[in-house]
């Protein structure tokens, strides 16, 4: 894929996608908020509701329940021929017809109607009502039947119809019905005072699903179908989403005081997303805007940086083939990208220049290499010269000067010879055994050494020259200064991924003190190792630089105790 398409894709990714999915979860959110927002709000309403709505007809219960134990209900039901008088009558009307709500009611025995106020319905059509098997059930509790269960929404008379059976105070036995019918101006009066946003509506179903009554006074009678009127629904929530009267609507449901009614909240969805349109359209202009940033950005910014980048990398090519041609730009707009082209053309200039410098500087090397060969002594002839001496001393008879011989002839061999940085651990070991058999010759008897390296370890690979200074500084700081006779270890072994080269001497150790000042000293004037070349510090240093922490070595001492230096290094394999 192109630059270009690459950083355009990327704004895409980075920008315009996240744009739009923010605007999408926000709107979701927001949405889903607003249903919970009004669903709580309905929850609310629909519960103080149906407090004022068991508060009502709690009133007029409390007035049937003071009837029919009153002693003129009593005994016109429990004597069957009875005469009721107009006194009689007229305390039965005291009795229901007290309140403002109530408009008629009819009494009724066992098998024919006593008396009635405004309210002639024969027993026998009594019978045929659809709230009558309810009442036998009820055993002389209220039942309640509103205007679109009892036909009378209908009818154009609606009325709320309270049926109850009168039993015998003493006995119990049932011996009449009370049928009281009340105004709907009481359900009118407690639903109209519901809060309810606009156009919302809160409707009161019984468990058939017939509307017993509502707010708006439309739909009274008709059936629905909701689904948590069902048996076995398992309540997860008291609202969901679903279609009411064709259109999509919120739908918030309250089981009501009376086992027979439910309270339902009914609320369009287009009123509660109509508050989310502004996020929603916010969300599609910021999409839009965004794009179109995206590709202004692509054609003003994008394409020329590409251009510039694409000049110098060809640029670059004909400088690999030994081109060292400027870039011309059309257009200059003193940014970056031309701060890169006058870079390129510095550094093209630049290297022609270092090209022409080395190129000359190359011949002169050449001829002063030419001059230092000429003037170079042979490694082969100090080897041979070596070798004859070392014959000479065989000859005489002498073989401690043939032993020297050999082995500084072995020393000079991986000292001089060996080009190669790293060698093998076993190489290093030998180099410090030819090393230590020349120094005996000089101390005679004054030392003994020990070199111990496991087998597995002989072709580990180590940088040269680590372990030969160490041994050189305990001869000059530890051995040379006891008049016992010393004793000089050298050993490996394996920790981890690591090798630890332990050299140890039985010295006088060295404090603290003493310790900084050699190393100081040996850094400022070396001269006390000219022959090797290195010292402590300098190991040090130069494994740190070529392995880098925690390589180098480790100095313990104490006076008295004699001095150990372990170097680390790492297991290197060839």
């Amino acid at each position: 894929m192109k630059l270009r398409r690459k950083i355009l894709f990327a704004i895409i990714l980075l920008v315009f996608i996240p744009v739009i999915v923010m605007g999408i979860v926000t709107y979701a959110n927001f949405s889903s908020a607003m249903e919970k927002k009004s669903s709580n709000f309905y929850w609310i309403s629909l519960l103080e509701t149906d407090r004022k709505l068991k508060f009502a007809l709690s009133e007029i219960s409390y007035i049937t329940n003071s009837a029919i134990i009153s002693p003129k209900i009593q005994e016109t039901l429990k004597q069957p021929n009875f005469v009721l008088t107009y006194d009689i009558k007229q305390d039965i009307n005291n009795l229901l017809i007290n309140h403002p709500m109530i408009t008629s009611f009819s009494l009724y025995g066992k098998d024919r109607l006593i008396y009635q106020y405004n309210a002639p319905m024969p027993f026998n059509e009594m019978r045929h009502q659809n709230w009558y098997r309810a009442m036998e059930e009820a055993e002389g509790r209220p039942v309640w039947s509103g205007p679109g269960e009892n036909g009378s929404e209908a009818t154009g008379n609606p009325v709320l119809v309270q049926s109850r059976i009168i039993k015998d105070s003493y006995s119990l036995e049932d011996i009449g019905y009370l049928v009281v019918y009340v105004k709907p101006d009481l359900l009118d009066q407690i639903f109209w005072e519901a809060a309810t946003l606009k156009k919302g509506d809160i409707l009161l179903v019984n468990k058939q699903g017939n509307i017993v009554f509502n707010k708006s006074g439309e739909h009274i009678g008709q059936q629905t179908h909701f689904p948590f009127l069902q048996e076995g629904y398992a309540q997860s929530q008291d609202y969901y989403i679903d279609n009411y009267q064709g259109e999509k609507s919120l739908i918030t449901f309250l089981p009501s005081h009376n086992l027979d009614w439910n309270l339902v909240a009914i609320t369009p969805m287009n009123l509660i997303s109509s508050e989310s349109d502004s996020i929603r359209n916010l969300a599609i202009i910021l999409s839009t805007v965004s794009l179109l940033s995206a590709f202004l950005f692509d054609r003003y910014f994008i394409r020329r940086l590409v251009r510039s980048i694409n000049s110098a990398v060809n640029g670059m090519k004909r400088v690999k083939q030994g081109i060292f041609t400027p870039i011309t730009t059309p257009l200059r707009s003193d940014d970056e990208s031309d701060l890169l082209i006058d870079g390129f053309n510095r550094m093209s200039s630049q290297i022609s220049e270092l090209i022409e410098q080395v190129q000359t500087e190359q011949g002169r090397k050449k001829e002063a290499e030419m001059q230092a060969l000429m003037a170079q002594i042979n490694p082969h002839f100090i080897y041979n010269s070596l070798e004859s001496i070392n014959s000479m001393a065989v000859l005489a008879g002498n073989r401690d000067i043939s032993k020297m011989v050999i082995s500084l002839g072995r020393l000079l061999r991986i000292s001089i010879s060996q080009n190669q940085e790293l060698i093998p651990l076993q190489m290093e070991f030998e180099h410090v055994r030819h090393y230590l058999d020349i120094q005996k010759f000089r101390f005679e008897d004054k030392f003994s050494y020990a070199i111990d390296l496991p087998d597995i370890l002989r072709n580990v690979m180590t940088q040269k020259l680590i372990v030969q200074p160490i041994v050189e500084n305990a001869l000059y700081h530890a051995i040379e200064q006891m008049e016992e006779h010393g004793v000089i270890t050298i050993g490996a072994q394996e920790t981890g991924k690591d090798i630890i080269i332990i050299v140890k001497d039985n010295g006088p150790g060295f404090d603290l003190a003493t310790l900084m000042s050699l190393w100081n000293t040996e850094h400022s004037n070396p001269k006390k190792y000219s022959d090797s070349g290195v010292g402590l510090k300098n190991v040090h240093e130069r494994l740190n630089i070529r392995f880098g922490n925690p390589y180098g070595i480790l100095v313990c001492s104490s006076p008295g105790f004699g001095s150990t230096i372990c170097i680390r290094i790492p297991k290197i394999q060839p």
